[in-house]
């Protein structure tokens, strides 16, 4: 069983820039895919960021493109999610996912991830 949890989250204003990190019980999470996900009051909980189990590339939303870098550290056991340029419309939960059978392309799933954090509390301010 794998347990994550979420830290970082706070309120910010638009232009900003925030570091999530994703601590994980395990010592290592190689092999698994992850994923950042957000969500708000009456919407589908969405993909932001996502990387296969094989590590080899990194998958984003359009909408935060060019903006949100996923990252890990070496031994895979915490990652982060570099949000530049934050808007207000990035105001949500924040939630880390892992699984230990997802390639790249099902990474977009919310609903293929095994085990997910809590969720921090992300607030962008006009």
């Amino acid at each position: 069983q794998v347990q994550l949890q979420e830290s970082g989250g706070r309120l910010v204003q638009a232009g900003d820039s925030l570091t999530l990190s994703c601590a994980a019980s395990t010592p290592t999470l190689y092999n698994y895919a992850m994923g950042w996900l957000r969500q708000t009051p009456g919407k589908e909980r969405e993909v932001v960021a996502a990387i296969g189990r094989t590590g080899v590339s990194t998958w984003y939303a359009y909408s935060v493109r060019g903006r949100f870098t996923l990252s890990s550290d070496s031994a895979r056991k915490t990652m982060y999610l570099q949000m530049n340029s934050l808007k207000p419309e990035d105001t949500a939960i924040y939630y880390c996912a892992a699984d230990p059978t997802l390639d790249t392309a099902a990474t977009v799933r919310p609903e293929f991830y095994d085990y997910w954090g809590q969720g921090t509390q992300v607030t962008v301010s006009a």
